[in-house]
């Protein structure tokens, strides 16, 4: 089994010492650290701590070792879709069903998108674009970076995309790869 301390502990914000003080009783951030990259064995007790201080449930800290799991690839800020420097793993809150999903959190609110949330969207292939139609879509660009925005034109491969928020322009993609069509808004109350 692998855990996901470190992807759940980055995606809350969260260092190692704020875990370690969270924990109860309270332990060292060197002692998390090392939970994390497997230097120390996660026990049930540990496993019990550790959720405890970053609100999770117990079972989220762990994963199979073959299952193929949804990445965070790009954030929304304040330029637009932005790629991540190192894509990360992805906890859905739901459960299973998020096969073939990438994840696009969103740092500065724009449109109805609120910093904080997350978008979970569904890749699909260039045979598929035309039921994207009038869908919030990401479509990677050339030299690793992203557009996000509602799919308004698709013209063979060609699309285009209004970025969200006032008075963006929009933008025009040749032949990407794929488009990831907004499945789930994961928002914190």
């Amino acid at each position: 089994m692998i855990n996901r301390i470190r992807d759940i502990r980055r995606q809350k914000g969260l260092t190692l010492a704020d875990v370690a003080a969270r924990c109860a009783p309270a332990t060292t951030a060197q002692t998390i650290g090392r939970l994390e990259t497997g230097m120390r064995s996660l026990s049930l007790g540990w496993m019990n701590r550790i959720a405890a201080a970053l609100d999770v449930d117990p079972q989220l800290l762990v994963k199979a070792e073959a299952e193929a799991e949804p990445q965070i690839i790009a954030r929304l800020a304040a330029g637009g879709a932005e790629p991540l420097a190192k894509p990360m793993s992805a906890v859905f809150p739901v459960g299973p069903g998020s096969a073939g999903m990438v994840v696009m959190s969103v740092d500065v609110s724009a449109g109805e998108y609120r910093a904080g949330d997350q978008v979970w969207l569904k890749q699909i292939g260039s045979a598929d674009f035309a039921r994207a139609l009038n869908r919030d879509v990401l479509a990677p660009r050339p030299g690793g970076r992203f557009a996000f925005g509602r799919m308004i034109d698709r013209d063979g491969d060609r699309i285009a995309l209004l970025p969200p928020g006032v008075g963006q322009r929009q933008v025009v993609i040749d032949h990407p790869a794929w488009i990831g069509v907004a499945e789930l808004l994961v928002r914190s109350l």
